[in-house]
């Protein structure tokens, strides 16, 4: 697997994106989805990574997102429908673990949804130490979203 910082423009990386607003958009009300579009991906608070396997083989992405010197909040994690349960996600998220300690973050947090077809993405963060915590960052309490953080 090679993790590339970027690739937006990318059509496979693009396509992944498109599935995954969809999918946000098919599990939760308009008002509790919080994924990030092209161009929300884009601001210059954000990074954005794409996980490729062999050729232009699209394995997932991942983002993060700067909110202060010493805060830091995941974003966009997506595994492309093919290539579920074969470490994607873990590795994408130790990349972006990894890039949070270089950037000297404190504290590393993310906004998921609490219907069950997230269960698998809290099950993920919770093995690599996140636990849950209230909104932070301007999000609110919302019944449809769970957030979770760690202490780096």
């Amino acid at each position: 697997m090679h993790i590339r910082t970027g690739e937006l423009d990318h059509p496979e990386v693009i396509a992944l994106l498109r599935e995954h607003l969809q999918g946000m958009a098919e599990l939760s009300p308009p008002e509790s989805v919080h994924a990030l579009d092209l161009d929300g991906l884009r601001h210059p608070d954000i990074t954005f990574w794409s996980a490729w396997g062999e050729g232009d083989d699209l394995l997932g992405c991942g983002a993060l997102k700067r909110l202060d010197d010493g805060h830091g909040e995941i974003k966009s994690m997506r595994t492309a429908s093919a290539h579920r349960r074969r470490g994607v996600a873990a590795a994408m998220l130790e990349h972006i673990l990894g890039e949070a300690g270089r950037r000297e973050y404190r504290r590393l947090s993310l906004e998921t949804g609490s219907m069950d077809g997230f269960e698998p993405a809290r099950s993920l963060y919770a093995r690599y130490g996140f636990d849950y915590c209230g909104p932070f960052a301007g999000y609110r309490d919302d019944p449809n979203s769970v957030f979770m953080s760690k202490a780096l």
